[in-house]
């Protein structure tokens, strides 16, 4: 089967946009895990579902022009990234048909944030932070992505991005205790 899916990812590569119809049905459901996981931090009267989260992310997926995939891994990664994006169009939305009466809030789990693994955490604050983070090491920035926003493992990870696991071990402390501070001093200047 994996063979299956390098082979329709190269098709799609090379502008074979039949190869999205047959790959969307050999990674549905590893995609709706993805979706799943994103979801899971969302509030439960959402109005996003899942399911049109994978439809949505899928199709600016195929719709890439010049992507190479170098694999599953790699699709996988940029198809969390690009639930988290449309996840923060979403909030951004709200947020500003709301007017100020406050952000969105989603809870981290995993312990994200050290030290307090059920932080209520702004979704567009977290997007900004992780732009932030990517300016300054995009290896930390896409760690998080991937093991928080995607769900992937340690190992998964280490595999997408070509490192040793001990690697992004030590690239997932500092960039939680890079988001941890952040958003610590970020709390503290807006209760002043």
């Amino acid at each position: 089967m994996s063979d299956d899916v390098e082979s329709l990812l190269a098709s799609l590569s090379e502008g074979n946009q039949a190869a999205a119809d047959k790959l969307l049905p050999v990674l549905y459901q590893e995609l709706k895990g993805i979706a799943n996981q994103h979801m899971r931090n969302e509030r439960a009267d959402h109005t996003l579902q899942a399911t049109a989260l994978v439809h949505e992310a899928f199709l600016k997926l195929v719709d890439q022009n010049r992507v190479q995939w170098q694999g599953k891994a790699h699709f996988c990664a940029v198809a969390s990234n690009i639930m988290r994006r449309i996840l923060v169009d979403h909030a951004r939305t709200k947020n500003a048909a709301k007017r100020g009466k406050g952000a969105q809030r989603i809870t981290l789990e995993e312990g994200l944030v050290a030290g307090d693994p059920q932080s209520n955490v702004d979704l567009v604050e977290l997007d900004e932070l992780l732009t932030e983070l990517a300016t300054l090491n995009p290896r930390h920035a896409k760690i998080i992505e991937m093991r928080y926003f995607a769900g992937m493992t340690v190992e998964e990870t280490a595999a997408a991005l070509d490192v040793s696991v001990s690697t992004v071990k030590g690239d997932w402390r500092m960039a939680k205790a890079w988001l941890t501070s952040r958003m610590e001093s970020d709390t503290e200047t807006s209760e002043d």
